[in-house]
């Protein structure tokens, strides 16, 4: 079983489809709504076709984990950052080049919050720009408000697992001081890349150990 931070309850930072939407489901606000589909995200509507046996199963998380199927639809980009002040969509061209998605969500036994896992698969060339598009998303939106919280991320280790991936931190800070963390490990593999994002399980040693089985999916 990984170990996970209790206490942290719905205050913490959500991990769904679009990076830290946590501020609407619960108060985070980071993308307004459901994920708009433009003319450059043309590519997504079929993205539910992809290959789930790329996801971590409940289990992978922890014996107290569950998968949460009750919400349909294609996975967003999950770097969607739309409350940020520098956020503008078109300047993150490879999401309208993604062939096909594939999500799932996963929900605690106590009721906190929950976790988010995407995969996607991108034409030719496109999965590493893919890469320099988060990158550029987190540079812009390293720090700012929404709804008097403050959303802000910090590279970890831009070199994870020996270059596989990036280890990202999110924090929400509150001035009730109700904070909340977020792991962010995303991996690249050929034109595939995984997405996964847990609320701080409490030890590096846990986000490492999903991670390990993140790349295993990957085979």
């Amino acid at each position: 079983m990984i170990g996970r931070t209790r206490g942290k309850g719905r205050g913490s930072l959500a991990v769904v489809p679009m990076v830290l939407t946590a501020l609407v489901l619960m108060a985070a606000g980071c993308h307004r709504g459901e994920p708009g589909v433009g003319p450059d995200e043309r590519h997504t509507p079929n993205a539910e076709r992809g290959g789930p046996g790329r996801l971590l199963g409940a289990g992978d998380l922890g014996s107290d984990w569950h998968e949460d199927d009750t919400r349909t639809g294609p996975p967003p980009w999950p770097w969607e950052q739309d409350n940020c002040p520098n956020y503008q969509s078109g300047d993150y061209p490879a999401k309208s080049h993604r062939r096909e998605a594939v999500q799932r969500y996963y929900r605690p036994s106590d009721g906190s919050s929950p976790a988010h896992h995407v995969v996607e698969t991108y034409e030719p060339g496109w999965a590493e720009r893919n890469v320099d598009d988060v990158r550029r998303v987190l540079l812009r939106c390293a720090s700012y408000l929404v709804l008097g919280s403050r959303i802000s991320f910090d590279v970890v280790d831009p070199h994870y697992l020996e270059g596989a991936g990036i280890l990202i931190r999110g924090r929400i800070t509150r001035a009730d001081a109700l904070n909340s963390v977020t792991y962010f490990v995303m991996l690249r593999r050929g034109e595939t890349v995984s997405t996964v994002s847990v609320p701080d399980p409490g030890s590096r040693a846990a986000v490492d150990s999903i991670a390990a089985r993140a790349v295993a999916r990957l085979g």
